[in-house]
C-alpha cells in the first residue's frame, strides 16, 4: 500500500490540536500547549476531562468535535491511548501527528504492538506519524514550537536543519546553536519513526529554499541503503553523525528500538554516497553553519592566512591531519602579498601576517582571489585598536564563490561587537583555530566525496 502524507501539514500547518492538553503547569500537555497556542494558525485543546479553556481556546472532548480541518495533533496521552486517538484523527482527517510519550518499540513486545497498530491505522488514513518517543520539532521562521521543551521560543531562525534520531539530541543541538549566535530552519527530533524517517524528512528540508545544510545524528536504522540513497540525491549539503563507534547497540536499542548496526559499514557507506561524517555534536553543528553561510568549495585546497603563527600551524597542522591540501600560491598571489607587507614573515601558504594590521583584509583578499584556492581560513586575534578587515570581507565569499571563514580570539568585551558585524556580513566566525579548521575540512571532504560519490549499492542493509 503506498502513502501519501502530505508533510507540510507536520511542519507549516494551519490548525493545531493539543490531546491531552492540560491547565496544569509541568505537564506535558500544558508545556505543548503553552508553545503553540499563539503560533498564528488555530490552536483547539483537546481532553474529555477538562473544562474551560487555556490559554483563550476552549477545551473539545475529542479530535472528531472539531468544526474546522486539523493538519497537525500534538497526542500528550500515554502510549496504550494513542491507537484509538489515531483512529479518531484519521476520523476526522488530521494529516500529521506529533507521539511524545514513550512506551513503544524501544519498550518491549506489548510497546512493539501498540506501535504496530497505531502506525497501521496512521498508514490507513494516510497520517504522518512524528515519533513516537520524540520530544518533538522546532520551526523557528515561523514560530512552530512543537515540542514540549521550555525555551524552545529562543531559537532564531537560520539556515541549517537539524534531523537527529533522538529528540534529546535534537534539542541539544538546537540550544547550543542559539548559545553560539547561530540560526536553524528547523530542529527534528524523529523517535522511533513509525512511519516519518530521515528520509521524508530530508527530502522535505531539502525542498525548502529556507534550508542551505540538512545535519544528522544517526543511532542506526533498518534500510541503511535508503538512508544513503536520500543522502546522495539531495541538492542540500548533508552532513552526518554516526554513533555507536563502540558497542551501545542496546543502550540504543532502548532509547528509540534502533540497532547501531556496523559502524564502519556507515561510515564507509555515507563516504560512498557523498556524506561527511563527524565526530561529534560540535563539528556537525559547525559544518552545517558554513555550509548554510558561505558558498560550497569547488574542491580541496585551502588557503590560510593568519596573523599569530601558533594558530596558524595548528590550523595547518589539522587541515593536512584531514587530508585537505595546503597548495603553493599563484606566483602573481605571491608577488601581490609581499608588495602589500614587504618583509612579510611567511607568504607561501599558510600565509603569516606576524599581527594583525591595516593591510591584513587586502592579503585575505589576495589569497581568496587565487586559482589554486578552494577555501580560504582566516585566524586573528582581535586588537580593538584595529578591529576586523570587515569592509574587505563583506561580500568577498559571493565575489570570488568560495568560503571565507574567520577564527578569532580576545576579551569578550572588545570582541562581541565586531565579531557581530563580521558574521552579519557573511562571514561564519570561530573561536577555535580547532573548530575553524575541522568545519572547513569537512566542507573540504564534501566537495571530494561529491565529486567522487557514485552509489554502487555495495553497503549491507544496518
Amino acid at each position: 500500500m503506498t502513502h501519501t502524507f502530505e508533510l507540510g501539514r507536520l511542519f507549516d500547518p494551519s490548525s493545531i490540536a493539543v490531546v491531552g492538553a492540560s491547565t496544569k503547569e509541568g505537564k506535558i500537555g500544558y508545556e505543548a500547549m503553552e508553545n503553540v497556542h499563539d503560533f498564528g494558525g488555530r490552536v483547539y485543546p483537546v481532553n474529555p476531562s477538562a473544562e474551560g479553556s487555556i490559554f483563550g481556546a476552549s477545551f473539545v472532548g475529542s479530535v472528531t468535535d472539531i468544526d474546522d480541518d486539523v493538519d497537525l495533533a500534538l497526542l500528550c496521552v500515554p502510549a496504550p491511548i494513542v491507537p484509538n486517538v489515531i483512529e479518531e484523527c484519521g476520523e476526522a482527517g488530521v494529516g500529521a501527528a506529533v507521539i511524545y510519550s514513550g512506551g513503544f518499540a524501544e519498550a518491549g513486545e506489548e510497546g512493539v504492538e501498540i506501535q504496530r497498530r497505531m502506525t497501521e491505522i496512521a498508514n490507513e488514513h494516510n497520517i504522518a506519524l512524528l515519533g513516537p518517543n520524540t520530544s518533538g520539532f522546532v520551526v523557528p521562521r515561523t514560530e512552530l514550537f512543537g515540542s514540549f521543551a521550555t525555551g524552545v521560543e529562543n531559537f532564531p531562525p537560520g539556515g541549517v536543519a537539524i534531523v537527529a534520531q533522538s529528540g534529546g539530541v535534537a534539542h541539544s543541538l538546537a540550544f547550543q546553536a542559539t548559545r553560539e549566535r547561530r540560526g536553524i530552519s528547523a530542529m527534528v527530533g524523529l523517535g522511533n519513526r513509525a512511519n516519518v524517517g530521515f528520509e521524508e524528512v530530508i527530502e522535505y528540508f531539502d525542498a525548502d529554499p529556507e534550508t542551505g545544510a540538512i545535519i544528522l545524528h544517526v543511532e542506526g536504522t533498518d534500510d541503511a541503503r535508503s538512508l544513503l540513497q536520500t543522502c546522495h540525491d539531495a541538492d542540500t549539503p548533508v552532513f552526518a553523525y554516526k554513533v555507536g563507534q563502540a558497542d551501545v547497540g542496546d543502550f540504543a536499542a532502548s532509547h528509540t528500538g534502533a540497532l547501531t548496526g556496523d559502524h564502519a559499514l556507515y561510515q564507509a557507506g555515507f563516504a560512498q554516497y557523498g556524506v561527511p561524517t563527524v565526530d561529534s555534536t560540535s563539528q556537525l553543528l559547525d559544518a552545517g553553519h558554513v555550509a548554510a553561510s558561505a558558498p560550497l568549495p569547488d574542491g580541496t585546497n585551502v588557503g590560510v592566512v593568519t596573523a599569530q603563527a601558533g594558530p596558524g600551524i595548528i590550523i595547518a597542522d589539522r587541515l593536512k591531519q584531514a587530508g585537505v591540501s595546503l597548495p603553493s600560491l599563484e606566483d602573481e598571489t605571491t608577488e601581490t602579498v609581499n608588495d602589500i607587507l614587504p618583509g612579510i614573515t611567511y607568504s607561501a601558504n599558510p600565509v603569516d601576517t606576524g599581527r594583525p594590521m591595516p593591510e591584513f583584509g587586502a592579503v585575505v583578499r589576495a589569497v581568496a582571489t587565487d586559482e589554486n584556492i578552494d577555501a580560504v581560513l582566516v585566524y586573528e586575534l582581535h586588537e580593538a585598536a584595529l578591529g576586523f578587515p570587515i569592509e574587505e570581507l563583506d561580500g568577498l565569499a559571493e565575489e570570488v564563490g568560495k568560503p571565507v571563514v574567520f577564527a578569532t580570539a580576545g576579551p569578550e568585551s572588545d570582541l562581541a561587537p565586531d565579531r557581530t558585524e563580521l558574521e552579519d556580513a557573511g562571514v561564519p566566525v570561530f573561536e577555535s583555530p580547532e573548530r575553524a579548521a575541522d568545519a572547513v575540512a569537512t566542507l573540504a571532504t564534501y566537495a571530494r566525496l561529491r565529486d567522487d560519490a557514485a552509489p554502487a549499492g555495495v553497503i549491507d542493509d544496518a
